[in-house]
């Protein structure tokens, strides 16, 4: 049967999880084990497998700062290399004799000092602590469409792509025109008959300004560790001293940003009817800026056809617009995204109790230092409440956050558990702080839940860390 208790069971194998089990490795606390619903490590990048799939930050940043890899091959990396990363990481640091595959969570409950795990065939483990690393872009979220029963083509979420399906020469529709779409988009587009994308809300997308790295950079990053360094830390300004000045609003920030983007528009799309409808009329920065140097040439093609009209119904042949046009399809892509909230969404997690987390966070999540929640002691939720980033990399914030988990473990002979009053004049500050970002200037967004914003962080990158860095101890209850 196995080994059924640990001191740590870890959720997740993607970044989180398996940094989690570094960190634990290089404290001298061998004594955790990560499973995974999955056959391998990977996450969202072993999910992901739509074609164009690949980062929005910079390869080198979006990596372990204790793990560099000059052998990428492109300045912003595509999935099956994030992949090969992520699988290398798993074997060069010892993790895959602590993974446990095949393994889908259903429940987890705490009591006595104990997290009690439960798996979809029935198996149970026991833990100390308990940490979630399943990070918030894994649920897909297809929209219900009238009549999609009826579709007699293909159709399928760009996270669940059918690689079987050849959709060379084919009608395509895709609904959704975000962070997905734009890689998926000019992929498809080179290839289809026709390509139809049905969207809403334009974005603003800066150039990637991608390509790929030559021979010598790649030998000097191997040879040079400090240049690599320097590098790195050249992305990471980028983010943290103009596109968070634009999350800020900072009018100079701002303004330079709308220029670059309306710049690529105007160089890429003639139509002026065209042009118009892929203009944001928010602010930049309140929803996701997106980066691509392929989206604005794609649109402009002739077998591309951008549809703002809302969709009304499914035929069995295509989809049907509220204007009434019907348009054919053999495939329909769904590229609309993940849910977000609530956190930890398929998994019933009871803790002291027995109060659901589902119930306790009935009103939107939050938790202190988006780590621990009142009322479920002992667990620790990575990539949780108010640590998303629109600027830098979650790589960056997981790493900070990881390492004051760990001290937090390293502190605790029995349980430890927050403050109510600590948690509760910590998201009160949130919510104070993040009134006067960009974020909160729509009415809706995939990083809203009414007028809260329980996904991201209010401040720079470098607050985070400088706040992760050492635990305040007057927050938290410990006892043996």
């Amino acid at each position: 049967m196995g080994k059924t208790h640990f001191e740590t069971v870890i959720i997740g194998s993607g970044f989180g999880g398996l940094c989690m089990g570094i960190k634990l490795k290089e404290a001298g606390r061998e004594d955790f084990v990560i499973v995974e619903k999955a056959e391998e490590v990977g996450g969202t990048w072993r999910e992901n497998t739509y074609p164009g799939a690949e980062c929005d930050i910079a390869s080198a940043l979006y990596s372990y700062s204790f793990a560099p890899n000059p052998a990428w091959d492109f300045k912003w990396a595509k999935q099956k290399q994030i992949h090969i990363y992520q699988r290398g990481i798993a074997r060069d640091y010892g993790l895959y004799d602590h993974l446990k595959f095949g393994r889908t969570v259903i429940s987890a409950s705490f009591a006595d000092g104990v997290w009690t795990t439960t798996f979809r065939d029935g198996e149970v483990l026991t833990s100390r602590f308990l940490v979630s690393a399943i990070g918030q872009l894994h649920i897909p979220k297809t929209p219900e469409i009238e009549g999609a029963e009826k579709f007699e083509g293909a159709s399928f979420h760009s996270a669940q792509w059918d690689n079987s399906f050849d959709y060379v020469g084919k009608n395509i529709g895709v609904i959704g025109n975000a962070a997905s779409a734009i890689q998926l988009i000019p992929e498809l587009a080179e290839v289809a008959d026709k390509l139809t994308v049905y969207h809403r809300t334009p974005n603003w997308i800066i150039p990637k300004k991608d390509r790929p790295y030559s021979r010598l950079e790649k030998w000097l990053g191997k040879k040079v560790p400090a240049l690599g360094k320097l590098y790195r830390f050249s992305l990471f300004a980028q983010g943290e001293y103009f596109v968070w000045r634009i999350i800020q609003g900072k009018p100079l920030a701002r303004k330079l940003g709308e220029i670059w983007v309306k710049s690529g528009l105007k160089k890429h799309i003639k139509d002026p009817e065209l042009r118009a409808k892929m203009l944001p009329d928010y602010p930049m920065g309140a929803r996701r800026i997106l980066l691509s140097d392929k989206i604005y040439p794609a649109f402009a093609r002739e077998n591309v056809e951008v549809v703002t009209k809302g969709l009304d119904r499914f035929t069995k042949d295509g989809l049907v617009t509220k204007d009434g046009t019907e348009r054919q399809h053999d495939l329909v892509v769904y590229a609309t995204g993940f849910h977000t909230n609530p956190f930890l969404k398929e998994i019933d997690v009871r803790g002291e109790g027995g109060v659901s987390l589902k119930d306790h966070w009935a009103e939107g999540a939050q938790a202190y230092m988006g780590t621990m929640t009142d009322g479920f002691p002992n667990l620790f939720i990575l990539y949780g409440p108010n640590t998303n980033t629109g600027h830098t990399s979650i790589i960056y914030k997981l790493e900070n956050q990881i390492g004051y988990v760990v001290k937090l473990i390293e502190k605790t002979a029995g349980v430890i558990a927050v403050k109510p009053e600590a948690e509760s004049e910590f998201s009160a500050e949130m919510q104070r702080r993040l009134k006067d970002l960009a974020w909160s200037k729509v009415d809706a967004s995939w990083y809203k839940v009414g007028d809260k914003v329980p996904n991201n962080w209010p401040g720079s990158a470098l607050e985070f860390k400088r706040r992760f860095k050492t635990p305040d101890w007057e927050a938290y209850e410990i006892t043996e």
